[in-house]
């Protein structure tokens, strides 16, 4: 009995610092330290964990590890929304995207490109060309984008709007509760040059078609 007794006070003593009176503090004030920056991570992983679970997150597969390029000298389309979002890569790592959603949308002079870069060969360019004479039309777009320029005008805009009350775009295109969101009755980009993980549509109608690799780094912009 005295034995136990012993180490159960002895381990008392190791736990709350009174063997230790030097540090015993400073390591009471890091384990708190330690759970307020860890409750907030905890909450936001499961979060995401629920939203993966829900399919709430952007992509519907696990994208690529490389991002590809897009230029268009112009796109016109009917039904627009725009919202933060998460992709999932094969690794289960989260990558955030700003997801552009239209309803129906035409783009002018289509070019979409991805580099890959290989041992020993160097630098390989896949290159896709559409629409130069009609228009590439798609139905149910979904862009996962880190980057977009042009020139653009929106109809009717709602900036800040709650994500998940977004109703402009296509049916699915709401993005998780209390994020920023923004929609349109409709948008007009000339000179559209963005990067993304993703592409998703409905239908996508690809007129004059083109498609070739090469060796080198040539992308669409």
């Amino acid at each position: 009995m005295e034995e136990s007794q012993f180490r159960q006070d002895d381990d008392r003593a190791d736990l709350s610092g009174a063997s230790h009176p030097v540090d015993g503090s400073a390591g009471r004030v890091r384990w708190r330290r330690f759970a307020v920056l860890t409750v907030p991570a905890v909450a936001v992983t499961a979060g995401l964990g629920i939203a993966l679970a829900q399919g709430a997150l952007a992509a519907s597969f696990a994208v690529s590890g490389q991002q590809f390029k897009v230029s268009a000298k112009s796109l016109t389309g009917e039904g627009f929304a725009q919202y933060g979002s998460v992709d999932v890569n094969a690794r289960e790592e989260l990558i955030p995207v700003a997801v552009t959603a239209i309803r129906e949308a035409k783009l002018h002079s289509l070019c979409q490109s991805v580099v890959t870069s290989l041992p020993v060969i160097g630098d390989i360019s896949l290159n896709l060309t559409a629409g130069q004479k009609n228009p590439v039309e798609a139905s149910n777009l979904f862009v996962d984008a880190t980057q977009l320029g042009g020139n653009a005008e929106f109809k009717n805009i709602e900036i800040g709007r709650d994500a998940s009350t977004l109703d402009k775009g296509p049916a699915d295109a709401q993005g998780m509760q209390d994020l920023f969101g923004q929609q349109a009755d409709s948008v007009t980009i000339s000179d559209l040059q963005q990067t993304a993980w993703a592409t998703n549509a409905g239908t996508f109608k690809l007129s004059g078609l083109n498609m070739n690799i090469s060796k080198g780094k040539k992308e669409c912009f």
